[in-house]
């Protein structure tokens, strides 16, 4: 009896192991072969679009034109806030040489409609591309095509690219806030600073870009961010 007893342990045991050891492979491995052969055909698929649309790329002010600053939702004539992207349509495509990532952009950061395909999500209500304010977006660290796995790595003056249906728009990395809290939403506004760590902040209006992760990794306990500025807009 004793012995019976010992030996369906040891297989439940097992049994168990074996489960938790498929999950951890669908989590770290599946996931990021399905997303990212997810993420490179909506890559795919934008570019094909794009080479069928006329552009329409209007010149935008300079960066360093400090007096000309539009709104981070932009307004029509009639005053109203104009339309933004659908949600969690991909309509833009990030490009970071330093990581090697190409990524689809997709508005909002809903984990399943989004992050979980292997896209990087824009936060509402921040700027779009290349428009004055803070274009803030998000992205997995780890799992779900991981697109923002190495953004530790980025470093002063790397460029980050996001391509559109009109232009491209170049960004340089200047700052990297190490960590901070989920809760530290100050980081994504239209003029980025941290109210948990104030010496990490920008005191002018301008046309930044804010990535974010979480971190360490594996985890979801803080906020990884890195900022960067305009540089060139460029007609496609």
């Amino acid at each position: 009896m004793v012995v019976r007893l010992v030996w369906t342990a040891a297989e439940l045991a097992v049994t168990l192991g074996a489960v938790l050891m498929l999950l951890v492979v669908h989590q770290l491995w599946w996931t990021n072969r399905e997303a990212l052969a997810s993420a490179r055909r909506q890559v795919a698929e934008l570019e094909r679009e794009w080479r069928g649309t006329p552009p329409a790329f209007e010149p935008l002010p300079s960066p360093s034109m400090r007096s000309e600053h539009r709104t981070v939702i932009e307004e029509s004539p009639s005053g109203s806030p104009s339309p933004g992207p659908r949600p969690d349509l991909a309509y833009a495509v990030l490009r970071i040489p330093r990581l090697g990532v190409t990524a689809p952009v997709a508005e909002g950061v809903d984990k399943g409609g989004v992050l979980d395909k292997g896209y990087v999500g824009h936060y509402p209500r921040t700027a779009q591309p290349g428009r004055a304010g803070n274009v803030a977006l998000a992205g997995h660290r780890n799992t779900h095509g991981e697109p923002f796995r190495r953004l530790d790595r980025l470093r002063p003056g790397d460029t980050v690219r996001i391509d559109t249906a009109d232009a491209r728009y170049t960004y340089l990395v200047e700052r990297t806030l190490p960590q901070t809290t989920p809760g530290d939403g100050t980081v994504l506004a239209r003029i980025p600073y941290s109210s948990v760590h104030p010496g990490h902040r920008y005191t002018e209006p301008g046309y930044y870009l804010t990535l974010t992760t979480c971190t360490p990794e594996y985890t979801s306990t803080y906020r990884l961010v890195v900022w960067g500025r305009l540089a060139k807009a460029e007609p496609r």
